[in-house]
């Protein structure tokens, strides 16, 4: 399972650095990241004119890519370097804490902090702003999570939408006679891996099976074997909190072990239980119990730390609720459907990232930066719209990109079939 991000330290925003210098300089030490630690050996850019023209017509703008690896924000520097225009970043607030290194750098490309268990005023204000003066785009992940399936989209969060709308409103009202307004514009980012898929996938499952204490099982075919591991690592965890493994279809026996975990968390911190996405329903959770469990003496100098024994228990469930955060990110027959090289590879990579909690790095990547047509925000949102307008096309619109994307990754040996 990945690390669980929870920190014990109170939280104080990191503002964005505003200089331009800097953002040009470092771009360089990004360039050389996104090949030594992404394994990434190329990136195409596809269509970049569409958000020149909106930089050059003064308008703000919102770029709201997906989210499925963390080179994201690295591979952006190379749009943001094609158009020798530096971005503004959201980042979760835990990039910043730990390694001072890091902070500075990040800080100098433009990143700034959010708070994710709660509503960070500051953050929001300062995007707002940024977006309202116009002067650099502002990069905004919409999914909110990683989502680690390059193909899927996970359910948009609604902060896209609100920061947009509300930074419409101040252009409106400063506007001065400007036709400048605010546009959202949609980024698909697509990796192709691009070296041998058994060369690469064979001694990750070679590593993992003998952790189950098993032999190698190097004489199956690939996809029959992700499919064996798969299912003896799900059942390992229905044995630890179920009693024993199930029977029946493998995303069916997912959501069965999702909901075993998060149901009895809402009854508890919630008083309530939500039909809503996975990752919607772990935030809400987080932001449940994770505040208490800080202790900020400035704001509150007379709250009482939390006993050990309900610290030791808040920390458990926060750590189910990263694993069923895991869970949900190997989506319903997402290699049975369209068993490609890519959806392989990121099958046994999350496999291997689930067991060791290390990041998988498997190069040689290809990254294709593709800019969708611009979404114009007003300042109000329509009444009596089915849903919000911006992200019914935000969702739209980057599904279809990737959708043609993924026509790009070529299907298993083993799965292509003869005309």
């Amino acid at each position: 399972m990945p690390p669980l991000i929870v920190t014990d330290s109170s939280y104080e925003f990191v503002p964005p650095h505003q200089g331009n210098i800097w953002p040009r300089l470092l771009s360089r030490f990004a360039t050389r990241m996104i090949r030594t630690r992404y394994g990434i050996h190329s990136i195409e850019i596809r269509d970049q004119q569409k958000l020149a023209t909106l930089l050059s017509d003064g308008h703000g703008i919102v770029l709201a890519p997906n989210h499925c690896r963390m080179a994201d924000a690295m591979v952006l520097q190379s749009l943001s370097q094609s158009l020798h225009q530096p971005f503004f970043v959201m980042a979760s607030s835990h990039l910043f804490r730990g390694n001072r290194l890091l902070k500075w750098a990040l800080r100098r490309m433009g990143a700034f902090s959010v708070y994710r268990e709660g509503v960070d005023r500051k953050a929001v204000e300062t995007a707002v702003d940024i977006i309202t003066q116009g002067n650099r785009p502002l990069v905004l992940f919409p999914e909110g999570a990683l989502s680690h399936a390059n193909d899927r989209l996970n359910a948009l969060m609604e902060g896209v939408s609100i920061i947009a709308r509300t930074a419409a409103r101040k252009r409106q009202k400063a506007a001065g006679g400007s036709k400048a307004g605010v546009c959202v514009v949609p980024v698909a980012i697509r990796y192709l891996f691009q070296g041998n898929l058994a060369a690469t996938a064979g001694p990750i499952l070679a590593d993992i099976e003998r952790r189950l204490s098993w032999r190698t099982q190097d004489d199956m075919p690939l996809v029959e074997r992700v499919y064996k591991v798969g299912n003896a690592l799900l059942g390992l965890k229905e044995t630890e909190y179920l009693g024993g493994p199930r029977s029946g279809h493998v995303p069916d026996r997912l959501e069965a072990l999702i909901d075993a975990l998060l149901l009895p968390l809402e009854d508890e911190w919630l008083n309530s239980r939500s039909d809503d996405s996975v990752i919607n329903r772990v935030k809400k959770l987080r932001q449940a119990v994770v505040p208490d469990m800080i202790l900020d003496n400035e704001s509150d100098p007379e709250r009482a730390p939390l006993p050990t024994t309900e610290l030791d228990r808040r920390w458990r469930q926060l750590q189910d609720m990263q694993f069923v955060q895991a869970l949900s990110l190997f989506p319903r027959d997402y290699v049975a459907s369209n068993p490609t090289v890519d959806r392989i590879l990121e099958t046994v990579e999350r496999m291997a990232e689930n067991l060791s909690g290390k990041e998988q790095v498997n190069p040689p990547l290809k990254a294709v930066i593709q800019v969708g047509d611009p979404i114009p925000v007003a300042a109000k949102r329509e009444r009596g719209a089915d849903g919000d307008p911006v992200l019914n096309r935000l969702d739209a619109s980057l599904t279809g990109m990737l959708e043609k994307l993924s026509r790009e990754s070529a299907l298993y040996p083993d799965h292509q079939t003869t005309s």
